[in-house]
């Protein structure tokens, strides 16, 4: 069987908007490196247009 990667030991980055952290997701491989927001509602907030 193939080793799973446990959450701890994926990449982690700030939201921009929420100061949170937000971990790697499978549906952000390739664009891993352009994802500044944790969620559709901190990408829409109206602070994130500062």
């Amino acid at each position: 069987m193939a080793k799973k990667t446990k959450k701890a030991d994926l990449p982690q980055k700030i939201c921009l908007v929420c100061n949170r952290p937000f971990t790697w997701r499978k549906k952000w491989e390739k664009v891993w490196t352009e994802v500044k927001y944790c969620s559709k509602r901190c990408k829409l907030s109206p602070k994130s247009q500062s």
